[in-house]
């Protein structure tokens, strides 16, 4: 099998979800000579990071090569489909759907079985176990380019920032409900971090959430400066690895900061956030579990004001910030 390419089907959910389904393509190439991945269009820019794909596919683009395995992390219908259709002999995916014999191996995933405490990257190795493939280092890899660094270079002097600098982003990634997201929790960490420390602060995130970053450097004052939708995610991955300290929200750029071994402290703010799941991974990572008194049932999906992102605990959050930053022999 040293000269078969094995195909990752991860075209699904956040760009953390394609970032994490990286680690099961590094776990077939214990087996398979190469690895191709399909992924969402939007997602297509982060896989191209992930070293151990090999060719990034877009979903509903033909594939451009013969397979002798493929495994679906994301399932749905489509997905299932799409290594039935292409004869790949080998096709691995999710178990106790009504898609699910579209797979010669099924795979139970563990949270359905009432594990919420495993890693998500070791749910998703499951896939790859099953046909005797794996890696102990489950940890999401995020490769910056040259180019990057001197996007983010270059950005640094457009906004003045001439030295140390530490990264917010506040946001994650629920476009539904950006409208509503709360700033007021944003704007006091980030103003009493740059008095504290007289560090600049970036704002970041994609576009869409430039509104969300510019309310909070406008509201925290100086020092604080808005980058949202200015960088790709390559850039976004410069700017963390060269920052002192990355805080952000759980979503894919926190685990993309972890990936690229910027200190990282995640902040899991809503109770039904599962940080044992979700952390982020890397040499120098700590987060915040939540503390707000969520009402039962409040989802990320459905919560109708956020507000234990609005009461964020910013003296819990600077207190494991500066944890990361006492040097190793003083821990």
């Amino acid at each position: 099998m040293a000269a078969e390419r094995a195909l990752l089907v991860a075209a699904g959910g956040g760009i953390g979800d394609t970032l994490m389904a990286g680690v099961v393509a590094h776990a077939l190439r214990t087996r398979y000579a190469a690895v191709d991945a399909v992924v969402l269009a939007t997602h297509a820019d982060l896989a191209a990071h992930i070293p151990a794909i090999d060719r990034t596919i877009v979903l509903g683009a033909p594939l451009p090569a013969r397979y002798a395995a493929a495994v679906v992390t994301w399932a749905t219908l489509r997905t299932a489909l799409l290594p039935w259709s292409a004869r790949i002999p080998v096709r691995v995916g999710q178990a106790r759907r009504l898609y699910s014999p579209l797979f010669t191996a099924r795979v139970v995933v563990r949270s359905e079985l009432g594990d919420r405490t495993t890693y998500w990257t070791q749910i998703l190795l499951d896939y790859a176990r099953a046909i005797g493939c794996d890696t102990a280092d489950d940890r999401p890899q995020f490769v910056v380019r040259d180019d990057e660094r001197e996007a983010a270079r270059l950005l640094l002097r457009a906004r003045g920032v001439s030295g140390p600098y530490h990264v917010l982003h506040p946001s994650r990634g629920l476009s539904a409900h950006r409208s509503r997201w709360p700033v007021e929790g944003f704007v006091a960490l980030a103003a009493r971090l740059a008095a504290r420390d007289g560090l600049p602060i970036l704002v970041t995130g994609s576009p869409e959430d430039a509104p969300i970053a510019d309310a909070i450097a406008a509201g925290a004052g100086s020092g604080v400066v808005s980058v949202a939708g200015a960088t790709t995610i390559g850039a976004f991955g410069a700017l963390a690895e060269s920052a002192r300290v990355v805080l952000a929200m759980d979503s894919g750029p926190m685990h993309v900061a972890a990936a690229v071994g910027a200190p990282t402290v995640g902040i899991f703010a809503l109770q039904s956030d599962e940080p044992d799941r979700w952390a982020p991974r890397g040499e120098r990572v700590a987060i915040v579990r939540p503390t707000y008194p969520c009402p039962p049932g409040h989802r990320k999906e459905t919560c109708p004001d956020f507000a234990c992102v609005r009461e964020l605990d910013g003296t819990r959050i600077l207190s494991a910030l500066d944890g990361l930053l006492v040097p190793t022999a003083e821990r």
